[in-house]
């Protein structure tokens, strides 16, 4: 009986085996980076939003502005479709956020899809969640808009 030759059996198994294992650690890889983005857009986000709710005059427009900076910050970091919601808590003396003493805390949620995530293992696809909060202090001898009737 005579033995198959087999020269180059080696290269075809090293080739399976480089496809096997690479695909999977390079998506890992990809889906971190994405992940990592996410944090950090998610993070300005909640720094900005927390700095424009403190500098607005009043607490309605605070709270517009705070979602706005939100959206636009996450777009401006590369994560156009990242949804955000934003929410404001402020502890202060009176009902006014925005005098002296004041601390607004902002709260971004937000979320990252994993990318190229099969949808055959689940419904759509895979999101990671991802929130950030900043806190923001109203100093104590800061300039109050005057009271009604004053």
């Amino acid at each position: 009986m005579r033995r198959r030759d087999e020269t180059g059996s080696a290269l075809v198994e090293l080739s399976w085996l480089a496809i096997i294992l690479l695909v999977p650690l390079i998506w890992i890889v990809i889906a971190v980076f994405e992940v990592q983005q996410g944090a950090f857009a998610t993070s300005a986000a909640a720094r900005a939003a927390g700095r424009a709710y403190a500098l607005a005059p009043d607490d309605a427009t605070g709270d517009a502005r705070a979602r706005a900076v939100a959206e636009q910050v996450l777009a401006d970091q590369g994560t156009p479709g990242q949804r955000a919601r934003v929410s404001v808590r402020c502890e202060a003396p009176g009902d006014n956020c925005h005098v002296g003493t004041s601390v607004i805390t902002v709260r971004v949620v937000s979320g990252v899809d994993l990318p190229f995530f099969p949808a055959i293992l689940g419904r759509g696809a895979a999101s990671f969640s991802l929130d950030a909060t900043h806190t923001v202090p109203i100093g104590q001898y800061v300039e109050s808009a005057p009271e009604e009737g004053e």
